[in-house]
């Protein structure tokens, strides 16, 4: 029997009034003595908390008004064609943003206090960190741009090859105040290569290239893998969490948990940290804040997508569209080059980066690419096979090849004419490679196996940055 509508996906109002209270605790408990050693952290969680209940509540409130404004679409993977509100990673960002911004003046507090410079008249004066305070401002710049090109793709619905550069556009806020506080340009160089390159290697203008292309491709790394429900959202999730424990084991515990200094990075990386960082060492206030600025940032990015996923799981009643994945991405490069760990962050990417590599052929254009990849959904079993693109006309050379490999790393199936001529193929994407190697499976199991994929990613991620980086950087590495 064929359903004609989504049932609707109720919401506690004793859990959001609940939560209310230990969110504003979490806000005012900087101004109470004692006062905690790091309290921006303290409210940063108040006003993550904030965000979960805004976007829980505002998501389904606001789903209406969207689909008024022709902002809804049909869930391809449902046998039931109820509109669903489109686009609502609008709401996301905003809340997302507003809390950031309302978190400026508790960010910055504790440096009013803890700093000060004398006056020719011998009057002390706070000293006010602007260096520190002119890159959250740009960092927030830069995620205000994504939210308005990201909006501005699904209300327009721009191609693929035209929205690729949108994010370096995003990205150019970033970009100039870091160019205008001589952030670093230096790179350490592995082990095998310092007999060429030195320790240090000064990548100057590239450098900028370099973190250009880190925000394109966390950017549509995240969009390349939508199509069902919940699949964004939980990548952005896991990623941020991920970041967020990688923060936290640079953080000074008071009650003596402590990770091999040997682990976090050797002295020269340290001390080649740029504008948070220079010439400090580590343990160093200025480590701590670079991690710090990337907590500010991370929890409530985590908060409001919990919120999310809560309606954009499976059966989704919310749909993200492209503004979700710009700001998300836009956020991790933020915390990746103002922290000073884009390597790490790549390495949190290694789902995407495999769904990258494997989509190549057809995103440069050797493979047919329709345009949704998505899964095809039998109606009769409601499970998802996976989708193929046609060939109209014999492949190349090049591409019947790299088709080849693929299909004997059993990584694509492909339709064979009896010549050996290949007529068809599987869409390159993770998610089709899941569905190969699985079978057919509801859309609800198939966002699992995503899930457990990336959780699988992170922890490969956290055991090469903290188990294998000592094969190709200093073993001393205090």
């Amino acid at each position: 029997m064929v359903s004609t509508a989504v049932p609707p996906r109720a919401l506690s109002s004793t859990f959001l009034l609940g939560l209310a209270p230990v969110a504003s605790w979490f806000i005012i408990r900087p101004f109470l003595d004692p006062i905690p050693s790091l309290p921006g952290l303290y409210t940063s969680i108040g006003f993550s908390l904030f965000a979960f209940i805004a976007t829980l509540y505002l998501v389904p409130a606001l789903g209406p008004t969207f689909i008024k404004a022709h902002l809804s679409g049909r869930d391809l993977l449902k046998d039931y064609a109820t509109p669903i509100p489109e686009s609502l990673g609008l709401v996301c960002a905003s809340v997302y943003t507003l809390a950031l911004i309302l978190f400026i003046p508790f960010a910055f507090s504790d440096s009013l206090t803890a700093h000060s410079t004398q006056t020719p008249e011998g009057i002390f004066v706070p000293e006010f960190p602007h260096s520190r305070l002119s890159v959250y401002l740009s960092s927030l710049l830069s995620l205000l741009m994504a939210t308005i090109l990201g909006f501005l793709d699904d209300v327009f619905d721009i191609r693929w090859r035209h929205k690729l550069p949108i994010p370096i556009i995003a990205s150019i806020p970033l970009l100039m105040v870091y160019f205008a506080e001589r952030g670093n340009t230096h790179i350490v160089v592995p082990l095998p290569l310092r007999f060429l390159l030195g320790s240090l290697l000064n990548l100057g203008p590239l450098y900028y290239l370099y973190m250009s292309l880190l925000s394109t491709f966390a950017t549509n790394s995240i969009n390349i893998l939508a199509g069902i429900n919940g699949s964004e959202v939980s990548q952005a999730l896991i990623i941020a969490t991920s970041v967020i424990l990688n923060d936290l084991l640079y953080l000074p515990w008071p009650i003596g948990f402590r990770l091999p200094v040997h682990l976090l990075g050797s002295k020269t990386e340290v001390e080649f940290g740029g504008v948070w960082s220079a010439g400090m060492a580590y343990g160093s206030k200025e480590l701590v804040e670079r991690h710090l600025f990337s907590l500010y940032f991370m929890l409530p990015l985590v908060a409001v997508c919990s919120g999310f996923m809560y309606h954009n799981w499976y059966p989704a009643r919310a749909f993200p569209g492209d503004t979700l994945c710009y700001v998300t991405g836009m956020a991790f490069a933020v915390v990746g080059i103002q922290g000073h760990f884009s390597k790490t962050l790549l390495l949190f990417f290694l789902p995407q980066i495999f769904n990258f590599v494997l989509s190549c052929p057809q995103l440069f254009g050797l493979v047919p690419c329709p345009r949704h990849r998505v899964p095809r959904f039998d109606k009769v079993t409601n499970l998802l096979h996976p989708s193929k693109a046609i060939f109209m006309k014999p492949p190349s050379k090049l591409a019947a090849t790299v088709l080849r490999i693929l299909s004997f790393f059993k990584l694509v199936d492909l339709t064979l004419h009896p010549s050996g001529v290949i007529l068809e193929t599987t869409n390159l994407t993770i998610l089709n490679f899941f569905l190969i190697r699985l079978g057919p499976m509801n859309e609800k199991k198939l966002v699992q196996v995503l899930i457990c994929c990336q959780i699988c990613g992170s922890v490969l991620a956290f055991s090469v940055r903290y188990g294998l980086a000592g094969l190709v950087y200093d073993g001393d590495r205090r």
